[in-house]
């Protein structure tokens, strides 16, 4: 069973940069994707950022520029780099990762880390 873990979550003022790491472990087969979502209060979940098992990277308009997802060598921790921070990018951020079991995938995901910008 695959474990998820968010930290690096925290409060920092309007301009500053935060980076976000997110540990899969447990796992015995391959991580075809990794994701940064995020969920602001009152608001739908919504896609951040993703890197497929292949290093492609896709981001949402509003952080492009802003944002870079990277994976460690080993492929088993993902980072959110997040830097010139504004207030909408207060939100809880998830991480989400698949688990390649050959036949079918597998969805996992961790409890989520806080982050809050202050005007």
């Amino acid at each position: 069973q695959m474990q998820v873990a968010e930290s690096g979550g925290g409060l920092v003022q309007a301009g500053g940069s935060l980076r976000l790491s997110c540990a899969a472990s447990g796992s015995v087969v391959p991580i075809t994707l990794m994701e940064w979502h995020r969920q602001a209060p009152g608001r739908q979940r919504e896609l951040v950022a993703s890197m497929s098992g292949g290093g492609m990277t896709s981001y949402m308009d509003s952080v492009k520029g802003r944002f870079t997802i990277s994976r460690n060598n080993r492929k088993d921790t993902v980072y959110l780099q997040m830097n010139t921070l504004n207030p909408d990018d207060t939100a809880v951020y998830y991480c989400h990762v698949r688990g390649d079991y050959d036949t079918y995938f597998l969805d996992y995901w961790g409890q989520g880390t806080q982050v809050t910008v202050a005007s």
